[in-house]
């Protein structure tokens, strides 16, 4: 039977190119003192020599470190300047940097109560006593409050906020403020004056939002702008809690729970 001719052709080239490599390695002798070059490494990721990464790195080894402000401010305004080209309004402009801070929050919330518990036991194992706990989520709102007034904001911005405070109106108990005078994240910002109404400390307003809901504490925040002579930048953050967690603090209240 006889064979394809294109098959056929290409089983003589593939024998006929065999026949070649083998006469050449009859004719020369590899050498023993010839060195292999070495194949360059393809381009991407680079990979440090020790095989390790960012990942592999110890959560409180950075908890010291600061970042560039030149590069903070680099990233941010990347971030508002995407947010801006996807939106129609100030109002849509805002809501969208609060989408963008509101997962960071979830995720600092952890890091905040892995840090705080590894310090408490490293101190309670240097002292004699045993008596210190490991801090718990707070239960009620006001530690909640004074857990993002210090704590959080030494994380972030390495100083605490500037005031806190409740809602004097009886017909808007659920309303707290936390006051920061001149925000990190509005200090390298721009505004036109046709956007004056604009504060793109929103993006911090969803980070608060996210610690809340992190805690169980359905909330709803938002960053206005409150200028005074002294601090023209001045920020107040309005926490509006839910009706189930104001009705869970009146039970706890009775109950005595701090």
């Amino acid at each position: 039977m006889s064979q394809h001719p294109r098959h056929s052709a290409m089983l003589s080239i593939s024998t006929s190119n065999s026949n070649l490599a083998n006469a050449g390695a009859d004719k020369q002798q590899p050498s023993q003192n010839v060195s292999t070059p070495t194949q360059s490494s393809s381009p991407g990721l680079r990979v440090p020599s020790n095989r390790k990464t960012i990942y592999d790195r110890h959560l409180n080894r950075s908890r010291t470190a600061e970042l560039s402000r030149a590069s903070f401010a680099f990233l941010f305004s990347e971030m508002v300047t995407y947010a801006q080209r996807r939106v129609t309004g100030i109002q849509d402009l805002e809501k969208r940097l609060n989408e963008q801070g509101y997962p960071l929050g979830l995720r600092l919330l952890d890091l905040l109560f892995y840090r705080t518990m590894s310090s408490s036991t490293s101190s309670s194992l240097s002292s004699s006593s045993t008596s210190s706990s490991p801090p718990n989520r707070p239960l009620r709102i006001l530690p909640l409050l004074h857990l993002i007034h210090g704590p959080l904001w030494r994380l972030l911005f390495q100083r605490s906020a500037d005031a806190l405070e409740h809602s004097v109106s009886p017909e808007t108990p659920n309303e707290y403020m936390i006051t920061d005078n001149d925000p990190l994240v509005n200090t390298y910002i721009s505004v036109p004056r046709e956007m004056s109404m604009l504060n793109c400390a929103a993006f911090v307003a969803g980070i608060i939002e996210g610690v809340c809901d992190g805690c169980g504490f359905e909330a709803k925040v938002s960053a206005h702008n409150q200028p005074t002579e002294m601090w023209p930048g001045r920020t107040v953050f309005l926490l509006r809690f839910g009706d189930s967690v104001m009705e869970r603090e009146k039970v706890l209240e009775r109950a005595g729970v701090r």
